[in-house]
């Protein structure tokens, strides 16, 4: 080129071709590139830059032994941190004989104490809202709340059944009941219907009563001295358990106005409680130091035998979610379990906490409230680690993740000893200890029998079903 003429180069026309067929392909070819924003990098929260990592187990050859101590440092973390006492309601002058939380709202508790004496309570100040002082004559035997959160339902020793007017603004109570219902005997116990305005009590028989009724609408009877308590099942309202001093636990249909079922056990429960996502499964405490989880499709072998307390249970309750339920026994203990376990997962208690005579879950499982013999009532975590408050984003991650790897790694042995591991008082460990010795010479001795027996003449029993003497229907 010398700048005043275009060289024009004549080329092949295979090689024109050519240009042209690729000239054509760059017009109309879609090419992908990468592209990446800055925003892509940078966390939400000062500024951290994000990690990306390549879940390839290749090239993370350690990762699960760095799990496995990152599992072990957690599990530890957990004893380390646990503190679930939060606080003491006092205010009662004797023992805090039973309690209840309102079903829908959850802020005011109620609570009955052996000296006749009801008190409210603002579970979001902790403070006491209001004072009856001689609701009834001798104990307060148990109390419950309307499904509408309106109306609190108490019994007592003078063979009445009371109706208060419960105010939902100032979680007060009425000082002069609503309805008063007597009687023909002492109630042990009271429960409201889920849905329709009636409630049962439970005394020489089991009544129905309905709030416009002076006079119970139906009684059942099936042949014992006294039922100790009963509940209407949450799912199936029309659905009664019972349990009664001859160690029966009886079930009871409203829509025949008859009784269904009932079974004999080897000793008599003290309390019973319904699972309320598994409606066709109910928990009793009894008085053998153990509680027993029903089908009540299939009494005759118990699904569940809860087994750690050292003496009677006296009360038990689930959370709302039906995971978990609490128990509360005459060995001045509080335990937790998961209600497909045996063992208990957690277990509350003080150097002055009495006999603990009830127990509940507040409505959003947080908390356990408890009611002991000391005239306290005390408010405990339901996961004793739990940090209380507004937690961030990354502290709500870390939680799960160390909550995951716990359970990822929970049968293996080191894991399963610590978390396993709990400071009870000296009673208890020296009551545990012989109970432990006991069980194995029990247990020698059964397998001996078996050995220099004929064979099925002494067959194995299970220890669910050792404690059901019959079903009766």
């Amino acid at each position: 080129l010398d700048g005043s003429r275009l060289a024009v180069f004549h080329l092949p026309l295979f090689v024109t071709s050519r240009l042209g067929l690729l000239l054509d392909l760059a017009r109309t070819m879609k090419i992908k590139v990468l592209q990446r924003s800055e925003q892509d990098y940078v966390g939400g929260s000062g500024g951290i830059t994000k990690q990306f990592k390549n879940p390839d187990p290749q090239l993370h050859p350690f990762e699960r032994s760095r799990e496995y101590q990152r599992a072990l440092v957690a599990v530890k973390m957990e004893k380390m941190f646990a503190k679930p006492f939060v606080k003491s309601l006092e205010g009662h002058l004797d023992s805090v004989k039973c309690m209840a939380v309102a079903r829908r709202q959850g802020a005011p508790l109620i609570s009955g104490a052996c000296d006749g004496e009801l008190r409210v309570w603002n579970l979001q100040h902790l403070t006491c809202g209001s004072v009856i002082q001689r609701a009834h004559t001798g104990f307060v035997r148990d109390v419950t709340v309307s499904p509408d959160d309106t109306h609190v339902l108490t019994c007592g020793d003078d063979r009445a059944s009371k109706m208060w007017a419960l105010d939902p603004e100032t979680w007060s109570l009425r000082p002069e009941p609503v309805s008063i219902y007597h009687g023909s005997s002492i109630s042990n116990s009271i429960d409201h219907h889920w849905k329709k305005p009636l409630f049962v009590t439970t005394g020489d028989t089991v009544d129905i009563w309905d709030y416009n009724r002076s006079a119970p609408l139906s009684s059942f009877e099936w042949g014992c001295e006294r039922v100790i308590t009963s509940r209407f099942n949450p799912a199936e309202p029309a659905l009664i358990a019972s349990t009664a001093v001859d160690r029966s636990i009886g079930l009871y249909d409203l829509r025949g106005n008859t009784a269904i079922r009932k079974v004999i056990l080897k000793m008599r429960s003290n309390a019973i409680a319904w699972n309320p996502m598994e409606p066709l499964n109910f928990t009793v405490a009894n008085e053998d130091c153990n509680l027993y989880t029903f089908d009540m499709r299939k009494l005759n072998v118990a699904l569940q035998r809860h087994w750690d307390h050292a003496m009677a249970v006296l009360d038990v309750s689930y959370s709302p979610s039906g995971a978990e339920f609490v128990s509360a026994s005459y060995d001045q203990t509080v335990r937790i379990w998961s209600a497909n376990q045996q063992r208990s997962k957690d277990v509350y208690h003080t150097k002055r906490m009495g006999r603990v005579l009830c127990c509940h879950f507040t409505p959003d499982s947080r908390f356990v409230l408890t009611g002991s013999e000391d005239a306290n009532i005390r408010v405990w975590k339901a996961k004793s680690d739990q940090k209380l408050g507004t937690l961030s984003d990354k502290e709500k991650k870390a939680a799960a993740y160390r909550e995951a790897l716990k359970t990822k790694f929970q049968r293996l042995p080191d894991i399963r000893r610590i978390k396993r591991h709990v400071h009870v008082p000296k009673m208890i460990k020296s009551i545990g200890n012989k109970r432990k010795i006991m069980r194995e010479a029990r247990s020698r001795k059964e397998e001996n029998k078996r050995k220099h027996s004929k064979p099925g003449a002494n067959p194995h029993v299970p220890h669910k079903k050792r404690q059901v003497i019959k079903e009766v229907e």
